[in-house]
């Protein structure tokens, strides 16, 4: 099968979505399907066996680390010559339009994935007025892909709800040949609790941006002041967020990679991740694949893996005193943190890239069958991408 992806973000941007397309990437090729991938400039020329085509981006000013690729007469047309059997749209928002338009010109079927709740990252920012308009954008595009997908059933209801069709759920995996509890070791320990290898340690691990309310995390600290906590990662919160846990027992690592990640999640004690507009959380799954019982923000697509008093706890969404009491209960109770650890290890488990991805093959290869059988689809026209938008845009 010949894919062609148009994706948002990539390299050397780190999120859940690059970690996605990555497993992605390496999934195409360990399976003989041939790949070729549109996304902003500076990512890698190729990855695992897929060439890419970076493109000129621009910064959003909110979030600089996002560089996104406007829409342009004939961007993307390589893909003309690729011949693909199917086009897929990873986070589309302005770099899917042209996506959009070469898969209709190459008269192929489309998949879409949504990956971002950037309606709900609007309300951190003081940029709700604009919600409403996103939402009505986002359905626009999404409802010209012949499939959606989603990673929860949570986000399938909320996609639902705005008026998004063609709804299917695509999760996620973990690879739990690097995250596993065997990563744990005292130096670790030693280094995240500050030297204090037998006190507390909770971890939390992702991006350092308005949305993941970290902020939520610090009353908790006051409230148990013998607890350690560990914040890896990086983002252009990072200065805020160490002005803000200043005097406490906190260790900021940075971005970790190689063996140093799967080593900090193992060294913990709690995984906590207080994010309210969360799609999936790949983090949870890799700390819950380390040992890990994981305390999430119950308003999320985190809720469909993280399960009450089984291999953790969902808390009322920026309620750091209902955190800091499961926090004590846990602590006090170390035999039943340990079978909620074990639980979790057990569902990351089950949860393989494997499986994930040849579920996601099996999607393609729905499409595209169906595409031969019943001849060309219907036309969904795109039409005017900028008549669309005012549009939109008149309907807040």
């Amino acid at each position: 099968m010949r894919v062609a992806i148009f994706a948002e973000t990539f390299l050397p941007k780190w999120d859940g979505v690059a970690n996605t397309i990555c497993h992605l990437l390496d999934h195409l090729a360990a399976k003989g399907h041939e790949s070729l991938m549109i996304a902003p400039e500076g990512a890698p020329s190729s990855y695992a066996a897929t060439p890419i085509l970076g493109r000129p981006c621009f910064a959003l000013p909110m979030y600089p680390a996002l560089r996104l690729v406007a829409p342009r007469p004939g961007l993307g047309s390589e893909i003309l010559d690729f011949k693909p059997d199917i086009v897929h749209l990873v986070n589309p928002a302005l770099l899917g339009i042209s996506g959009l338009h070469r898969a209709r010109e190459a008269g192929v079927p489309v998949l879409a994935s949504y990956h971002t709740d950037l309606p709900g990252y609007l309300e951190k920012y003081n940029l709700t007025a604009f919600r409403e308009f996103v939402w009505n954008y986002f359905r626009w595009l999404h409802n010209q892909a012949d499939l959606n997908l989603c990673p929860t059933r949570f986000i399938r209801r909320q996609l639902a709800d705005h008026g998004f069709e063609r709804l299917e759920i695509w999760g996620r995996g973990v690879d739990s040949h690097v995250f596993n509890p065997d990563r744990r070791s005292h130096l670790w320990r030693e280094r995240l609790t500050g030297g204090r290898p037998n006190a507390p340690l909770l971890v939390y691990v992702g991006r350092l941006a308005i949305e993941k309310r970290i902020d939520v995390l610090r009353p908790v600290l006051t409230e148990l002041p013998d607890i350690r906590l560990a914040i890896v990662g990086d983002g252009p919160e990072r200065q805020n967020l160490e002005k803000l846990f200043a005097g406490t027992n906190t260790v900021f690592t940075g971005y970790l990679t190689g063996d140093d990640l799967p080593a900090a999640y193992a060294a913990g004690d709690i995984f906590v991740f207080p994010g309210e507009n969360e799609t999936f959380g790949n983090v949870v799954l890799e700390a819950m694949a380390s040992g890990l019982p994981a305390l999430v923000a119950s308003h999320s697509g985190l809720k469909d893996h993280t399960h009450n008093g089984w291999n953790g706890f969902q808390f009322e969404p920026g309620n750091s005193a209902q955190l800091a009491t499961l926090v004590r209960w846990l602590l006090s109770d170390p035999a039943y943190r340990d079978r909620l650890a074990a639980n979790a290890l057990e569902y990351a488990r089950g949860l393989t890239w494997e499986q994930n991805l040849d579920g996601l093959i099996g999607h393609y290869e729905r499409l595209v069958a169906s595409h031969r059988r019943d001849g060309a689809m219907a036309a969904r026209p795109s039409g005017d991408a900028a008549m669309h938008v005012a549009a939109a845009a008149r309907s807040v």
